[in-house]
């Protein structure tokens, strides 16, 4: 199992939160009674939808314990746990769920398009079932560490990972129309402003890298990896300065939106 570390992931929270806001504004539930966020993370988000609908059971679920545990000594109000959320799909009562969110977490869940009518079973008349995930898998940001990755010494201890993956809109709008959903489905691009050294490293080490690095850290290659990977993305995202000469890099990050609404019976 990846390792994942809360406090990295919680590095650039605010552009990390940002789609997982305007998601849930667009979820236009009244008073849900149970609300479940698959891949809650380290809680930080699922913490908004608590005080989105403060009288609903919120449940957090994500496959991490470190994260877990990190969420559970951060966040009152919310019931979280360990769960994978492919054998929270298979559990899970039918219409038991009023307000299902996912944010960033299906991409890492091989053929999820397929997973998206189980889950769909979970919510209710009426209910709601929102997601977002990364668009942004053909940017140097993952290419330049799937390139590398694949060169020696390294491909020996990476060619069995799964790449994560999406769709586009229109595939999950197609899966939810066909199991009644009135569906919105869209994509934005954000513009990222980051600063810091080694910043798109950074920002991918919280997230995208973990698997790798799990696997190159057992064989004692992560350290050069890494440097030659931040070499890499320096030269993939220049340093810019503003006009009182502050430095910062500008890291474009495509998002795919999925609101889905069950038509009442």
């Amino acid at each position: 199992m990846t390792a994942w570390d809360p406090e990295r992931y919680l590095t650039y929270s605010d552009e990390r939160g940002r789609p997982f806001v305007d998601l849930l504004r667009r979820v236009d539930a009244d008073r849900p009674r149970t609300v479940v966020d698959l891949g809650c993370g380290p809680g930080n988000l699922t913490a908004l939808a608590a005080g989105r609908w403060p009288e609903a059971r919120v449940i957090g679920l994500d496959s991490s314990a470190p994260m877990i545990d990190k969420a559970r000594a951060s966040i009152d109000g919310v019931d979280f746990a360990v769960a994978d959320l492919r054998d929270w799909a298979d559990s899970a009562a039918p219409g038991s769920v009023d307000v299902l969110l996912s944010n960033a977490t299906l991409q890492w869940v091989p053929g999820h398009l397929d997973l998206l009518p189980t889950l769909a079973r979970a919510v209710s008349d009426d209910g709601w079932f929102a997601f977002q995930v990364p668009g942004n898998f053909d940017e140097p940001s993952h290419r330049l560490r799937e390139e590398l990755a694949a060169e020696e010494p390294y491909a020996a201890h990476t060619r069995h990972l799964e790449a994560p993956g999406s769709h586009d809109p229109a595939d999950y709008y197609d899966v939810l129309v066909g199991e009644g959903f009135a569906v919105d489905a869209w994509e934005t691009t954000y513009l990222h402003v980051l600063t810091g050294e080694d910043p798109v490293f950074t920002w991918i080490s919280g997230t995208s890298l973990r698997p790798t690095a799990a696997a190159l850290e057992k064989a004692g290659l992560f350290e050069p990896f890494a440097e030659e990977l931040k070499n890499r993305l320096a030269r993939a995202y220049p340093v810019r300065n503003d006009s009182v000469g502050n430095s910062f890099v500008l890291l474009p990050f495509r998002r795919v939106f999925v609101v889905a609404h069950r038509l009442g019976a």
